[in-house]
């Protein structure tokens, strides 16, 4: 599948941004306050942030280049189709879906451009909860944290549900000023961090263990992909 990306931003040094201490999973699976510096987005707020209700959505900040498209991007729901590039290590992220149990589907920031559906998510907008879903377009799952897994594996992101609950839900973050973007997990209240330090096979494993939006660790660009 031959893919076009559409940058929602220039790309900007990562700075250090302050959150607040999340614990235990939200009440009633909603999200904790935001971070201080980052707003929740919902489905309807993104089309603001992202210049597709109209607007040109980008603040005055360089476009892409001409060679990957215009800068405006779909609404993230059941018909957006975005892809997550680390800003730690300027990788995309992957569904390792040919991974052998029990890490089939896990997440991880390694492809240097978006070659099809294994770099593709879709963003699933949950108005009860005010959370998304990701659903993977490499092989048709959902983003869940296994929470349950332990060591260096605990909570790590996988593609591996057939549905949605708390374990596959995520409160979507945005900080205008350094145009990122964060996941907080719903099961923990923890940020999802790419694992820039590992080897191995989970090397740039995606994780949702961080406390606190620190740096480039939980900082995300988020593209539109298209046919």
């Amino acid at each position: 599948m031959t893919s076009a990306v559409l940058s929602l931003s220039a790309l900007l040094a990562a700075s250090t941004l302050a959150a607040p201490s999340a614990g235990a999973a939200p009440r009633n699976d909603r999200p904790a306050a935001a971070p201080a510096g980052w707003e929740r987005v919902d489905g309807s707020e993104l089309a603001r942030f992202t210049g597709s209700d109209g607007s040109d959505g980008s603040d005055g900040r360089t476009q892409a280049p001409a060679a990957t498209g215009r800068s405006a991007s779909a609404r993230a729901d059941d018909s957006g189709t975005y892809a997550l590039k680390s800003v730690r290590n300027g990788k995309f992220t992957a569904t390792e879906k040919n991974y052998a149990a029990p890490n089939t589907g896990v997440l991880r920031a390694r492809s240097a451009a978006v070659t099809g559906a294994w770099e593709g998510f879709a963003f699933e907008w949950h108005e009860a909860t005010e959370t998304y879903a990701l659903k993977s377009l490499a092989n048709n799952r959902y983003v869940a944290v296994e929470g349950n897994y332990t060591g260096n594996a605990q909570n790590v992101l996988r593609a591996r549900s057939t549905g949605t609950g708390t374990w596959e839900r995520f409160t979507l973050y945005y900080n205008e000023d350094a145009d990122r973007w964060a996941l907080q997990s719903a099961l923990n209240g923890r940020f999802v961090a790419m694992e820039n330090g590992y080897t191995g096979s989970l090397q740039y494993a995606l994780r949702a263990r961080s406390l606190e939006v620190t740096g480039s660790w939980e900082q995300f660009e988020i593209f539109q992909i298209g046919s």
